[in-house]
């Protein structure tokens, strides 16, 4: 570069950084929008103002909910009757062939029928299990994807893949992606919030990180009760105005260093310590649901309880907590936040599936029918995307890892799995996709995790290929660099 250039160049900089005004914040904020693709005119330090995605959106706000460990699919979504007539028989030595099980020992391995009674719901006629009833009463406002797959067999790459576009570590969540490309809608709240039920997912934190964006825009853990956040209350005894004086010092100080040293997490900094100072008071009160009707409080299901036996599912007081975050979700979308991460684990069914899928199907299906019925009473469906996924699905085989006399569960499955969406421009009462006759393989319309993705960005008006961010001298992006990914256009509306 031009030494006169170069010179102008920092002097500009420093000028941008070093202002208190927060021109650093602004001027930050200003080239992560442009590198996005989107924009957020008159950003400011400390807020991430909503922009605008490549071509007009239908849908503004995100709740995906994400089970962890891998439901079911032929016990839940793809009914099989070929399989139930096959059970206990052994599967052809060529669709065997160079497959890899977690646990599975291919040479004994048998082909075990579902138990669970299947019927058609709506006018679509959409098949679900028994164990969802009150989700199968929202079928007419569901799309489900049975051609789901995914190259990753355990639980930790699938989960990284499915909510990171990579099953390597160190990569933004879908959220950290979304927040980045669109901001947010309420500058006292987080853009990007998490919840969780169970015993927690393999991949923990790693699936609600922001990678290798700025931390401002990773997701935030939220309790359902109690505190909102860890640490967000002021110590005992410490003032209003003595905290408010102190953080502007610090932001002072943490000025100065990024003026010396331009490294984008002082202003990430900068804007979390003002977030959490501003969600002292928003916080507390979203968290709050004494507000919300007894008639609401009781569709969700928050007071209520099971004797069913929980097993990998968490513990008994798990089906009030899943149902407090969908509702917790709901109020969170209502007030701007744009995504949402409902997380529990686990769905982990190795053995005791009859049971322990009884307890997490019971858990999930009243809630999640609940929080779809809720969001298209207030009119927020049309524009509120709702997701049921996750890392893949389950074998036909039933499980016959050394030791176990029988088969009571099943393994991993990358093969093929069900996707659930609703609202946010997608179509109603569509089954996208098609397994064969045991639910082995897609034999038509295969969708990708990374397709799924592109689909997903599509609908918030983002084309996946442009919104990027640079990294070890390469543009990443969501969806992999070396892969071919597409937009499943057949589920928009």
């Amino acid at each position: 570069m031009d030494p006169n250039h170069e010179n102008i160049a920092l002097s500009r900089r420093n000028f941008l950084t070093s202002a208190y005004s927060g021109l650093g914040g602004a001027a930050l904020s200003a080239m992560l929008a442009a590198d996005a693709g989107a924009s957020r005119d008159g950003e400011s330090a400390g807020f991430m103002l909503p922009g605008k995605g490549h071509f007009p959106a239908k849908a503004k706000r995100c709740i995906f909910i994400f089970m962890a460990g891998a439901p079911s699919q032929v016990d839940l979504f793809d009914p099989k009757p070929r399989l139930k007539e096959l059970h206990g028989q052994k599967m052809p030595e060529s669709l065997l062939a160079n497959k890899r099980f977690a646990f599975i020992q291919k040479n004994s391995a048998v082909l075990m029928g579902s138990k669970r009674t299947f019927r058609q719901h709506g006018q679509s006629g959409m098949w679900f299990s028994d164990l969802l009833p009150n989700i199968g009463r929202c079928a007419d406002d569901l799309c489900m994807i049975r051609s789901m797959h995914t190259d990753q067999f355990n639980h930790h790459p699938g989960q990284l893949l499915m909510q990171t576009g990579s099953a390597e570590f160190g990569h933004p969540s879908v959220g950290s992606w979304m927040t980045y490309g669109l901001g947010t809608e309420n500058q006292n709240l987080p853009g990007y919030v998490v919840l969780t039920a169970g015993r927690g997912s393999s991949g923990g934190a790693t699936l609600w990180q922001s990678g290798f964006l700025p931390s401002v825009y990773e997701g935030v853990l939220f309790r359902s009760s109690g505190e909102p956040v860890l640490n967000l209350n002021n110590p005992a005894g410490l003032p209003g105005d003595l905290q408010r004086r102190g953080l502007d010092v610090l932001a002072e100080l943490n000025r100065h260093r990024f003026a010396q040293v331009h490294d984008p997490e002082i202003a990430s900094r900068i804007s979390n310590y003002e977030l959490a100072y501003r969600m002292q008071s928003a916080a507390p009160e979203l968290s709050d649901i004494s507000d919300e009707s007894g008639a609401t409080r009781e569709m969700y299901g928050i007071e209520r309880s099971t004797k069913l036996k929980p097993g990998r599912g968490g513990n008994p007081d798990t089906w009030s907590t899943f149902s407090r975050n969908c509702l917790l979700a709901r109020r969170m979308i209502e007030r701007g936040v744009r995504f949402v991460n409902i997380i529990h684990a686990s769905w982990d069914h190795h053995a005791n599936l009859d049971t322990e899928l009884a307890f997490n199907a019971g858990m999930a299906d009243q809630p999640v029918a609940a929080l779809i019925q809720d969001l298209k009473q207030r009119g927020l469906l049309d524009d509120t995307l709702v997701v049921w996924g996750a890392e893949f699905g389950r074998t036909p085989l039933g499980e016959n890892r050394r030791g176990r006399s029988a088969n009571t569960g099943r393994d991993h499955h990358p093969n093929a799995f069900t996707i659930l969406m609703a609202g946010g421009g997608v179509k109603g009462g569509v089954t996208h996709g098609e397994t064969d006759e045991i639910g082995w393989d897609v034999v038509r319309d295969p969708v990708h995790a990374n397709d799924f993705q592109a689909t997903l960005l599509h609908l918030f008006g983002i084309d996946h290929m442009k919104l990027t961010a640079k990294h070890n001298g390469a543009n990443h992006r969501l969806t992999s660099l070396t892969r071919q990914s597409r937009v499943v256009r057949e589920v928009l509306v």
